[in-house]
């Protein structure tokens, strides 16, 4: 079993991280899907967007930006 000896991310960096991928996604798919889901209440409105923006977020935005931050931390 292959252990990582990495150090950990500090949580201001991971919440920057998360707030990266989440708003602009959120942002887009408001924009995209807006007027579809203006005759929902809110509450649907919202679990619809954040049923589509999580998964979006956490398999193709975020290892982006991990893969960014990581190329940084490298540079420095």
């Amino acid at each position: 079993m292959k252990t990582s000896m990495t150090t950990p991310v500090p949580r201001m960096q991971q919440a920057l991280m998360i707030w990266l991928g989440v708003f602009p996604t959120l942002a887009l798919l408001d924009l995209v899907l807006g007027g579809v889901l203006e005759p929902l209440p809110s509450l649907v409105k919202t679990l619809v967007l954040t049923g589509i923006t999580v998964p979006i977020v956490v398999y193709l935005v975020l290892p982006r930006i991990q893969r960014a931050r990581a190329a940084l931390v490298r540079q420095s």
